[in-house]
């Protein structure tokens, strides 16, 4: 089975609220950010870290994926939260508002200076147009394991301000960037997830950006609320029916019949090896589903 670490719901925490810290511990989000930089006031920002990388050391959080957004290194604060993120062990560390190649070999580089353990990955926040120009580039890097890059995270509303494109219904103006960004990250083999959805109190626009992400090819979607989990956890699953689907088609390429054959007829429409390839990512995204819930 294809080794995969499901990403549906990826919930930001403010670092800086010890209560929101404690009950991640109890939510049904796959990945809990803590987040230093954007949710936190520049006077709680050292509080927010030492409390963040205490909870991450005493652990609690079971099966969820923890990551730390730490402020860019080209703040006050920057380079006293990559050392503490990387002493903490979290399971990655998104690097907020990286633009080139250059920012991310440099994170690579000082997280091995800091001795931080090889399980600690680099996300990646694609949130500037020059990173949207340069996202090939970026992506690239994750060939180099010295760069530990392996997600991309959109960050929408950043890139709304910086571009002045409003964030309508459908998401038009942005999705070009959101598709290079995509089409980026899956030519060098890493994850990336959708941007949040601003409107807490709209449940049915959350729900048609989840499906559009989705079906776009996103591996999760990032929240603001912990109300949004449920119907990023549903969405990004595979549904009941696809997963008969896929395997009646692994099924049908394991028959003897069929070991030597490039495309099959099944149900009235042609199926290729390619399709059971497809298959075969759609069970082993249930199977790690299931263990996980």
């Amino acid at each position: 089975m294809i080794a995969i670490r499901p990403r549906r719901s990826a919930l930001y925490m403010p670092g800086s609220n010890g209560r929101a810290v404690e009950k991640a511990k109890t939510l049904p989000a796959d990945t809990v950010i803590f987040d230093w930089e954007d949710a936190v006031a520049p006077d709680l920002k050292t509080e927010a870290r030492e409390a963040v990388c205490a909870a991450v050391n005493t652990g609690g959080y079971g099966a969820r994926e923890l990551v730390i957004r730490i402020n860019g290194l080209n703040t006050p604060w920057g380079e006293a939260d990559l050392a503490a993120a990387a002493s903490a062990a979290p399971d990655a560390i998104l690097i907020p508002k990286v633009s080139s190649p250059h920012d991310l070999l440099e994170v690579g580089k000082r997280l091995d200076a800091l001795d931080a353990p090889e399980k600690t990955r680099v996300w990646a926040m694609i949130e500037t147009p020059l990173a949207i120009l340069q996202a090939q580039a970026i992506a690239a890097v994750a060939q180099d394991d010295a760069s530990r890059l392996s997600c991309f995270v959109m960050g929408t509303n950043d890139l709304a301000k910086d571009t002045r494109a409003r964030l309508n219904p459908g998401r038009a103006a942005m999705m070009p960037w959101l598709m290079t960004a995509l089409a980026a990250a899956r030519a060098y083999a890493i994850d990336i997830l959708d941007g949040v959805y601003n409107n807490l109190s709209d449940e049915a626009g959350l729900r048609t950006e989840c499906i559009e992400g989705r079906d776009c090819g996103f591996d999760g979607k990032t929240l603001i609320h912990p109300n949004q989990i449920a119907v990023a956890n549903e969405i990004f699953a595979p549904s009941r029916d696809d997963v008969e689907k896929a395997r009646d088609i692994v099924a049908l390429f394991e028959l003897p019949e069929n070991a030597g054959k490039g495309a099959i007829s099944h149900n009235g429409r042609m199926v290729e090896r390619l399709h059971a390839e497809m298959a075969k990512r759609t069970l082993a995204l249930a199977e790690a589903i299931a263990e996980r819930d």
